[in-house]
């Protein structure tokens, strides 16, 4: 299966959340074991050649792909999530989308300084967690 083959399993839904945004839903990809498999073989080769210690997943979506991959190369998998959903103590940092705002948090003792990471999402716009996570200080860890 070619990444061709696997765009055809993600499933376009116009005006959701809000009207104009374009939202690809990758829960019919997830739902097809083969695009599935393919999708985290694709991306397991891909950084399979990089230098990193941990991979972060950023919720939810991004915790599909970042927990198989983790698992795949033998990497520590730290969860980034909402408020209120990790139980020990957490570091955030705050973003913008198009349709609101919120904050991603880490566990404060899940990442070190010095430690390289790869960070995982399904969404990368300028303002997304997943451009908070990388603008975390590593001070604070």
């Amino acid at each position: 299966m070619n990444v061709e083959d696997i765009k055809k399993t993600i499933t376009i839904v116009h005006d959701y959340p809000i009207p104009g945004i374009i939202f690809r839903d990758i829960t019919t990809l997830l739902e097809d074991p083969e695009a599935f498999k393919a999708t985290v073989d694709l991306m397991v080769e891909k950084v399979s050649d990089l230098s990193f210690d941990k991979i972060v997943g950023v919720e939810s979506r991004g915790f599909f792909w970042a927990a198989p991959i983790a698992y795949a190369l033998s990497k520590p998998f730290v969860l980034a999530r909402k408020p209120g959903k990790l139980p020990r103590r957490t570091v955030s940092k705050p973003f913008t989308l198009e349709y609101g705002t919120n904050s991603v948090h880490i566990h404060a003792d899940s990442v070190h300084k010095g430690d390289t990471i790869l960070i995982v999402d399904d969404f990368i716009p300028a303002s997304s967690p997943l451009c908070s996570l990388i603008k975390f200080d590593l001070k604070l860890f």
